[in-house]
C-alpha cells in the first residue's frame, strides 16, 4: 500500500456520469434515468498543489469490485462500484482540538422529568418495544427516555443497580420451562410464503455433490434443523430481552433453555409433554417446532452479483450459518392472553435466529459454526447498539460449546502488526509540504490492513439474535432478479407470460406482502392488503424504508460505528442494524477508516451514507415489477422516491452533526453554520488522528461548563479555557498525534467560532418559546456517548473467555467471563459518567499499541 500510494502521481480523475445502481444490464426492461446522490461522505486523498496520490489503493480490496472515488463538484454519481468525493467534504468538515483540565469532569447533566405514568402501552407487531426508533439522531433525554429505556443520565449505573430489577421477589414458575415459549409461536415466514416445491428440490439434490450446499431455485425458505452444539454451557444472556420475549427469569437457567437455544431444539421437549397435564400437553403439542433458513440476493453498492455463488447463478446465496427456530407473540397488555388471530394487533412479534447453528444449503463451504471470539462480539455489540438508542437486532442469549464443538479460524499471532508507516522525514515524502504529508500518513494508517498469518483453534458458541423480522433488501432483490430473468428469456422467445413467469412474480409480490406486514404494518399493509393494492404497498413500504435506513446510517455516524459489510444482503428492509462481523467503533478518525480488510473504501465510516442510499436503490428496483404489473409507471415512481431518497439520507446526518455540536433548536441558517464548522474541524480531526468518541464527549464538557443557558455566566469568551478543557489530560486529549502550532492555533479559531454558534443556537430557541430550551449540553451528552464498545476492549473480554489450550492438555482451558460482563454492564448506560473504575478504565484514547495490532486494528 505504501510503495504504491507513494510512487503514483496521478491527476484526479475527471467527473464522469455512471450507471446508476439496481437493474443489471441484462434487464429486459427500459433503461432507467441515472441519479446521484449528494456527497455526504466520499473521500479520496486530495490533489495536490503540484501532484496527487491515488486514493485507489490495493487496501480497496473487497467481497466485491473495488470502489472508484471521482469528484463530482456538489454531487456524487453512485452506480454498480462508483461513489465520488476528495478530502475536503463538500458536506463536511470539522476543524478542532480543545484542552480540559488537569482532571477530567464529572458534570452532573440537568435532571429529566420523572415518567407520569408506568402503564405500558399494547405493542403492534410491527412496533415491538426493544426494536422502536430514534425519531432523529437528536433526541432530548425525555424522548430517549421513553424511546429507548436509556438509564438516566445525571447518575452512575452501577452493576448491582443495574441488576436491581432482577433482585425483586417473583412469583415462581406455574409451567415447565420453555412451555409458553412453545404457545406463542406464530411463524407467520412459514405460513404466509412458500417453501421450495418438491420438483425444485430433487432437482436441487441432483446437483448436490461434495459441497456442503446445494442450490435453491425457488420457495422463500428451506426447512433446516440446527446442529446442536456438545456440552453447551450459557455465558450471558439479557434480562431485559429475556423479559420482554415473556420468558420467566428463572426459565434462562434450565436445561430446556440451554438446549433450545444451543441448536438442540427437539431435545429441549424431549420430557416436556410427560411432565404437564393434558390440556396442556395438547395445546404444547399442536404448536409445532418449525426451523428454517432463507435464500436472498448479493448486491454491493447497487451492483447485482452472483459470483460469490457457488453455482455462479445467485441459487445458493442465503443465510449460511443462521437459523430461525420461531417467530412468537407476545401480549404486553394487562391480561397476558396469547392470541393467535391473523395479525395479533395486541401482541409484539418478534423471531429469534441461532447464529453459527450449523451448515444449511445455503453455506457456502464453510462449517456453518460461528465462534467464541465472534459471538461475544456479536451479543456484545448488538445490545451496545441498542442502548446507545439505534435501531438493531438484539441478542437474547450466548451459549458456548465447553469441552466440545471446535472450529479452526485464520487468525493473527501476537507478533501480526500494520505495515510500518513512514515517518515526516521520509524521502519519499519529500516533495511535500508537512501539511500533505501528515495527510498522507493519516490515510496510509487507516488503510493498512493485512490478512491472518496463522490457524486457531477457537472454541464455537452460538448467539441468539431477536428482531421483530429479518426480512433484507437481498430477499426481494432476489425473487425481483428472477422476474426480470424470466421476462427477458420470454422476450427472447417472443412468447407471452408463461406460468413458471407467473409463479416467479407471485413470490415476489408474496415478500413484498411479507415484508409489508412484518415491519410496516400500519403504513403499508392495513391500508392497502384487503384491496389487494399492490402498487400502493410497494410504494409505502419503499417510503418507510427510506426513513428507517437513513435514520439508522445516521446514528452510525453519530456514535462512530462502521458496520464494515454494508451489502443490501445486510441491510434489513426495516432498518435495523445487524450482521455484527466486521463491524468497528472508531478509535482514530478516517472518513474512509474501517477495520475488515475487505471493506474497501465504499463501506469505509463516512462513505456509510452512500451504501445506505445504493441498498435502498436496489430496493426500489426490486420492487418495481410489482409497480409496472399494477398499472403504474416505475420509472416514475423510481425517479421521484430517489430524488427524495438524496435529500432524506443527507438530512439524517446533517442532523447527526448540528446534534453532535449542540446546533438544535436555532434557525435554519444554523445548518449551513454547522456544514461551515464541520469543514474547518474534519481536516485537523483526520491530519491529528483524532479520537472520534473522546472528542465529541470532551466538547461535550465544554458545552456544559460554557453553557449559553447558564445566565450571567463569567468567562463565556475564555476561548483558551475551553481549548484546555478540551484537551484534557493524558488519556482524555483527544488527539493521537501532538497538535502542531498551526493546528493549536486552527483549533482556538475554530473553538470560538463553534461557541458563538452555540451561544446564537440556544438564543435563537430560547426566543422562539415560553419555556427555557433544552440546554445544549444535555443535547450534546445524548448525541455523544462516552462509552462505545471499543475493540481493544473486546480483545481483552474474549481473549480471557477463551485463552486456548495449555500444554498436554486436548480441551481447552476453562474460559473466564467476566470481561464479558463487565462489559455488558458498561453498554448499558453508554451516555452517563459511570463509575470512577469505568472511566479511569474505559474513557480514554485507545492503547499505542492496539492502533496497528492484527485482529484489533483490523480483521479478516
Amino acid at each position: 500500500i505504501i510503495y504504491s500510494l507513494l510512487s503514483m502521481q496521478i491527476p484526479i480523475p475527471k467527473s464522469k456520469t455512471n450507471r446508476s445502481p439496481g437493474r443489471s444490464n441484462s434487464s429486459p426492461t427500459k433503461q432507467r434515468n441515472k441519479f446521484r446522490l449528494p456527497l455526504i461522505g466520499a473521500l479520496s486523498l486530495s490533489a495536490f498543489t503540484s501532484s496527487s496520490l491515488s486514493s485507489a489503493s490495493a487496501a480497496s480490496t473487497s467481497a466485491g469490485p473495488a470502489a472508484n472515488y471521482t469528484r463530482q463538484s456538489s454531487t456524487v454519481a453512485i452506480d454498480d462500484s462508483t461513489v465520488g468525493g476528495d478530502s475536503k467534504f463538500n458536506r463536511w468538515s470539522i476543524s478542532g482540538s480543545a484542552t480540559s483540565p488537569q482532571k477530567a469532569a464529572f458534570v452532573s447533566p440537568p435532571k429529566r422529568a420523572a415518567s407520569t405514568s408506568n402503564k405500558t402501552t399494547p405493542l403492534r407487531a410491527d412496533s415491538n418495544s426493544s426494536m422502536k426508533r430514534a425519531p432523529s439522531p437528536v433526541a432530548f433525554a425525555s424522548t430517549i427516555k421513553r424511546s429507548f429505556g436509556l438509564p438516566s443520565l445525571n447518575m452512575s449505573t452501577s452493576p448491582a443497580a443495574a441488576q436491581e430489577s432482577d433482585t425483586k421477589p417473583k412469583l415462581p414458575m406455574s409451567t415447565p420451562p420453555l412451555s409458553n415459549f412453545r404457545n406463542s409461536f406464530s411463524h407467520s415466514w412459514i405460513t404466509h410464503l412458500s417453501p421450495e416445491d418438491p420438483d425444485n428440490l430433487e432437482r436441487s439434490l441432483a446437483r448436490k455433490g461434495r459441497h456442503p450446499g446445494r442450490p435453491v431455485f425457488n420457495g422463500h425458505y428451506v426447512f433446516v434443523r440446527p446442529t446442536p452444539l456438545k456440552n453447551p454451557t450459557l455465558v450471558i444472556h439479557s434480562p431485559e430481552l429475556l423479559q420482554e420475549l415473556g420468558f420467566h427469569g428463572d426459565e434462562v437457567g434450565s436445561e430446556a433453555f440451554v438446549k433450545y437455544f444451543s441448536g438442540d431444539v427437539d431435545g429441549a421437549f424431549e420430557n416436556m409433554v410427560d411432565n404437564v397435564d393434558a390440556d396442556d400437553a395438547g395445546m404444547i403439542a399442536e404448536k409445532s417446532i418449525e426451523t428454517w433458513a432463507t435464500p436472498y440476493a448479493l448486491s454491493i453498492m447497487g451492483k447485482r452479483l452472483s459470483s460469490n455463488c457457488p453455482y455462479g447463478t445467485g441459487d445458493g446465496y442465503g443465510d449460511g450459518r443462521a437459523i430461525s427456530v420461531g417467530e412468537i407473540v407476545v401480549p404486553h397488555d394487562s391480561d397476558g392472553e396469547s392470541t393467535d388471530n391473523d395479525y395479533p394487533h395486541s401482541a409484539a412479534r418478534y423471531e429469534l435466529q441461532l447464529k453459527g447453528a450449523g451448515q444449511t444449503p445455503f453455506c457456502r463451504g464453510a462449517d456453518g459454526r460461528a465462534v467464541l471470539r465472534s459471538s461475544i462480539r456479536e451479543f456484545l455489540a448488538s445490545e451496545a447498539m441498542h442502548n446507545l438508542g439505534i435501531s438493531t437486532t438484539r441478542a437474547l442469549s450466548l451459549i458456548v460449546s465447553s469441552k466440545g464443538t471446535t472450529s479452526q479460524r485464520p487468525w493473527y499471532s501476537d507478533g501480526a502488526k500494520a505495515q510500518k508507516l513512514p515517518s515526516m522525514d521520509d524521502p519519499r515524502l519529500a516533495r511535500y509540504d508537512d501539511k500533505q504529508k501528515r495527510e498522507i500518513i493519516s490515510q496510509l494508517a487507516a488503510q493498512s490492513k493485512s490478512d491472518p498469518d496463522m490457524m486457531v483453534e477457537e472454541k464455537c458458541a452460538i448467539t441468539t439474535r431477536v428482531a421483530s423480522s429479518f426480512v433484507r433488501i437481498g430477499h426481494l432483490d432476489l425473487f425481483a432478479r428472477r422476474v426480470e430473468m424470466m421476462q427477458m428469456k420470454g422476450a427472447q422467445k417472443g412468447k407471452k407470460q408463461s406460468v413458471e413467469e407467473l409463479q416467479r412474480y407471485q413470490e415476489l409480490e408474496d415478500m413484498m406482502w411479507h415484508a409489508c406486514y412484518r415491519e410496516y404494518h400500519a403504513e403499508a399493509y392495513a391500508p392497502h392488503w384487503e384491496t389487494k393494492d399492490a402498487k400502493g404497498a410497494a410504494v409505502a413500504l419503499m417510503e418507510g424504508a427510506m426513513e428507517r435506513i437513513a435514520e439508522m446510517v445516521g446514528g452510525w455516524i453519530r456514535v462512530g460505528f462502521v458496520q464494515g459489510n454494508f451489502n443490501a444482503d445486510n441491510c434489513l428492509v426495516g432498518g435495523r442494524t445487524m450482521d455484527y462481523g466486521p463491524f468497528g467503533f472508531l478509535d482514530v478518525y478516517h472518513p474512509l477508516m474501517a477495520k475488515w480488510t475487505g471493506s474497501g473504501e465504499h463501506f469505509g465510516f463516512m462513505n456509510q451514507p452512500n451504501a445506505g442510499y445504493a441498498n435502498f436503490a436496489v430496493l426500489v428496483e426490486s420492487l418495481l415489477p410489482i409497480i409496472d404489473a399494477n398499472g403504474g409507471d416505475s420509472d416514475e415512481v423510481r425517479d421521484e422516491i430517489l430524488k427524495k431518497a438524496q435529500g432524506v439520507f443527507t438530512d439524517t446526518v446533517d442532523r447527526a452533526m448540528r446534534s453532535k455540536m449542540g446546533l438544535v433548536g436555532g434557525s435554519t441558517d444554523m445548518d449551513e453554520e454547522m456544514r461551515e464548522l464541520w469543514e474547518e474541524v474534519e481536516p485537523l480531526l483526520k491530519i491529528a488522528r483524532g479520537d472520534w468518541t473522546v472528542f465529541w464527549r470532551q466538547l461535550t464538557y465544554v458545552a456544559a461548563e460554557y453553557s449559553p443557558a447558564k445566565s450571567g455566566k463569567d468567562g463565556s469568551d475564555d476561548y483558551d479555557g475551553m481549548m484546555n478543557m478540551l484537551l484534557g489530560d493524558k488519556n482524555t486529549n483527544p488527539f493521537y498525534d501532538a497538535l502542531t502550532e498551526e493546528n493549536r492555533a486552527s483549533l482556538r479559531a475554530w473553538i470560538e467560532q463553534w461557541h458563538k454558534a452555540l451561544t446564537k443556537c440556544y438564543t435563537h430557541a430560547a426566543q422562539q418559546s415560553k419555556e427555557a430550551p433544552t440546554p445544549p449540553e444535555e443535547t450534546m451528552r445524548l448525541a455523544n456517548p462516552k462509552y462505545t464498545l471499543r475493540e481493544w476492549m473486546l480483545v481483552e473480554a474474549y481473549s480471557k473467555a477463551d485463552p486456548g489450550k495449555s500444554p498436554g492438555n486436548p480441551f481447552s482451558v476453562e474460559g473466564d467471563y467476566s470481561g464479558v460482563h463487565e462489559l455488558f454492564e458498561l453498554c448499558k448506560d453508554p451516555y452517563a459518567e459511570g463509575t470512577p473504575e469505568n472511566h479511569e478504565k474505559y474513557y480514554r484514547r485507545a492503547p499505542d499499541e492496539s492502533l496497528r495490532a492484527g485482529g484489533t486494528a483490523f480483521m479478516s
